[in-house]
């Protein structure tokens, strides 16, 4: 792990924060998954209420499982925080394999509705 990773369990709120949507405007897999949404919203052609609600939802979708590991991590005692050290642990030791198996289902999710094979 980098050193600067080490640092992140340390960090105040706002640094953190700051980091965070860094870390989330950058990455290539929250980049495809955008203009995957933004693809899909235009071309339903509804509204612009319509489009917005479509909005929300994907935000709301895409923010569950960091909502649900922040609310696990508060909510669950000292047996969600060794459960969330351990998958810390694991991610770390797998992130190329596990961000390679993401990107792979992500393109081939994305490729398949652009060839109009897949109806999501």
């Amino acid at each position: 792990m980098p050193k600067w990773m080490g640092t992140v369990d340390d960090m105040k709120p706002g640094v953190a924060f700051l980091l965070a949507v860094v870390c989330s405007a950058v990455n290539p897999k929250n980049l495809i998954l955008a203009a995957g949404a933004a693809g899909g919203v235009a071309q339903v052609g509804d509204s612009v209420g319509d489009a917005v609600v479509a909005l929300i939802v994907f935000v709301v979708i895409a923010s569950v499982s960091v909502g649900g590991a922040v609310a696990y991590y508060l909510f669950g005692g000292a047996k969600a925080r060794a459960h969330l050290d351990e998958l810390k642990t694991w991610l770390s030791v797998n992130n190329a394999a596990v961000m390679t198996v993401l990107l792979l289902v992500i393109g081939v999710v994305l490729i398949a509705k652009g060839l109009d094979v897949l109806t999501l």
